[in-house]
């Protein structure tokens, strides 16, 4: 048996959300979390409109619930995922702005800082962070 991986991922180029709504959900991450908004055509279903959010070298793809793409998730449900996003903002100011604009945080209880703010081990190292859920309940970090 081989010991050679069958690829060397370098990169994520995207995920895949499904949600309740389409517009509700491009609203809240282009509003909350400055993402761009992308429609776009397959060559597979060139009839079908699709959906993104795009955001650094990366996007996340939306499926409509109980109207996905195939090939789709063997398990297809909303509100499923945990997503950590970076930024280069000032994280008290990301909780305040989102706060401010009627974003509920997550209550992490005696874990948090007076600002609300936790530390955790990202990808790249220690990061600083705050929790809130987008509208189809993925929680946001």
């Amino acid at each position: 048996m081989s010991t050679t991986p069958a690829a060397t991922i370098k990169s994520l180029d995207h995920l895949v959300l499904t949600v309740h709504s389409i517009p509700k959900t491009t609203e809240w991450y282009t509003k909350n979390l400055g993402m761009k908004a992308e429609s776009f055509i397959s060559a597979a279903t060139p009839e079908i409109t699709r959906y993104s959010l795009n955001f650094g070298a990366q996007k996340i793809n939306l499926h409509a619930l109980d109207n996905e793409f195939e090939p789709k998730a063997l398990n297809v449900k909303q509100g499923s995922a945990d997503l950590c996003f970076l930024t280069n903002d000032d994280v008290k100011e990301v909780r305040k702005r989102l706060i401010d604009a009627g974003v509920e945080m997550v209550d992490l209880g005696d874990e948090k800082t007076d600002e609300g703010i936790v530390m955790r081990t990202g990808a790249r190292g220690k990061i600083r962070s705050v929790y809130c859920r987008d509208p189809d309940g993925n929680l946001i970090e």
